[in-house]
């Protein structure tokens, strides 16, 4: 037996966002199901990761990506100042499914541009 499974959470499973209670609810319960399957099914050979992405440009930040308040203000926050490719969040999850994290299970891994190195503060310097 054996395999890979990785889940895709988001930054939002991570930590709270303003008005989107149910999206961050949803996304924690993948959180945790990640890491109750890395229990139940590690002695089986089966690896559980997942990947949590944070401002990726795709069809669901298209709105967020109009704005030009919300895009400055989000930039600020962005120690990469920019938005990611869906690319760069597949090449993580093709790692992770690959061979070369076989020893690799129940870890979370940002996808975010640096957002999550922060401690919530505004950029000050």
């Amino acid at each position: 037996m054996g395999g890979s499974i990785v889940n895709v959470g988001s930054a939002s499973g991570l930590g709270g966002d303003w008005g989107l209670a149910a999206y961050d609810a949803a996304k924690g319960a993948a959180t945790n199901l990640t890491n109750a399957m890395a229990l139940d099914h590690g002695a089986e050979g089966v690896r559980v990761n997942a990947v949590h992405p944070s401002m990726i440009s795709t069809d669901m930040t298209a709105g967020f990506l109009r704005s030009e308040a919300i895009v400055a203000a989000t930039l600020n926050r962005l120690p990469m100042r920019r938005f990611g490719e869906p690319a760069e969040a597949a090449d993580v999850i093709t790692f992770l499914a690959s061979p070369a994290a076989s020893y690799v299970n129940g870890a979370h891994t940002r996808v975010d541009g640096g957002l999550g190195a922060s401690n919530g503060n505004p950029h000050l310097a």
